[in-house]
């Protein structure tokens, strides 16, 4: 089948004079005639160029040519932002001309020993747009400490005030202040853009380089989160659990914190169900880690927002 070859329209609109003249010159070449030389220079002369651009916008080749300059604009791929990474010239973390293959090699979790210089071994996806700072957890922590200290005081005062009532009377009084407290703290967290969290996995030493491979090689490729870390060897045993966090950006985000879940059941990190992993696994926002509201804590707060098993259930229905 014939193609046909598409000229931008800026090359033919520039083109366009050294064209006419070329014509001219090839004509007379070829005729070589002094009177037919004589009147194709007067044609040249007589070339009325405003004329002619006035309706050559208008000519269809030419518009078929100016939109197809537009299409393949609009269709190019926006240029590459520069890499990130939060770890760059951290001995514990991987650094961006270092590849996955040669980071594990470095620092595998399963013989790494816990150090000030590895309190924890990190990788982050370069090209995430998340960047938190300081600042934004500096600012969080201050406001959350006042919300703690308020709570804590209400906390006593209804203690006080029902002493020697039934522990339960006393529970369903301060049910809705704690959940008043985690709303206003999640809250101050998104105002602060303090909102990042993580999927947590409990591995056994024996498989916990498997795991991380797993972890690091996709958080890399971008199937995964913003970053995610593992903890190194802390001479406990090796019936010891370690702790490998997948790191989303936003911990209100539902449908991004539920695709790194479901990806994580797609690699096999996560069961939907069955003994091996009955619990599942729980998701935690980073604000809760840093006030160390774990699990017993003195207000009385769930430490976790999300179970995996709950969230798989719901895209069930």
């Amino acid at each position: 089948m014939a193609t046909c070859l598409a000229i931008p329209a800026s090359t033919v609109r520039n083109a366009l004079p050294y064209l006419y003249w070329n014509q001219i010159s090839t004509n007379v070449t070829a005729i070589g005639a002094a009177e037919d030389r004589a009147r194709l220079e007067a044609r040249s002369q007589s070339f009325d160029q405003t004329a002619y651009w006035n309706t050559h916008p208008h000519l269809l080749p030419v518009i078929a040519a100016t939109n197809r300059e537009k299409l393949e604009a609009a269709s190019a791929p926006p240029p590459d932002k520069p890499l990130y990474n939060p770890y760059e010239g951290s001995i514990c973390g991987r650094q961006l001309n270092e590849s996955v293959e040669e980071f594990l090699k470095r620092l595998p979790p399963l013989t790494t020993t816990v150090s000030s210089e590895y309190p924890w071994i990190f990788i982050a996806n370069p090209h995430a747009t998340s960047r938190p700072t300081d600042k934004n957890q500096t600012s969080f922590m201050k406001a959350a400490e006042e919300m703690l200290r308020d709570f804590s005081e209400k906390n006593n005062e209804i203690e006080a005030s029902m002493a020697g009532k039934a522990k339960a009377s006393v529970t369903r009084k301060l049910t809705p202040l704690r959940k008043a407290l985690e709303n206003d703290l999640l809250a101050a967290a998104k105002k602060r853009h303090f909102t990042s969290g993580k999927w947590m996995l409990f591995p056994y030493p024996e498989d916990v380089n498997r795991q991380w491979a797993m972890i690091a090689e996709t958080t890399v490729n971008r199937e995964l989160g913003i970053a995610a870390k593992v903890a190194p060897d802390d001479g406990k045993g090796d019936r010891v659990a370690r702790l490998i966090c997948i790191y989303t950006k936003d911990f209100s985000d539902m449908d991004d914190v539920k695709r790194v879940l479901e990806r994580l059941v797609e690699l096999g990190l996560v069961k939907k169900k069955g003994a091996a992993n009955e619990q599942g696994i729980y998701y935690k926002a980073d604000a809760f880690t840093e006030l160390g509201i774990n699990s017993g804590n003195e207000w009385g707060l769930k430490a976790s927002l999300y179970a995996s098993r709950d969230l798989l259930e719901d895209r069930k229905k």
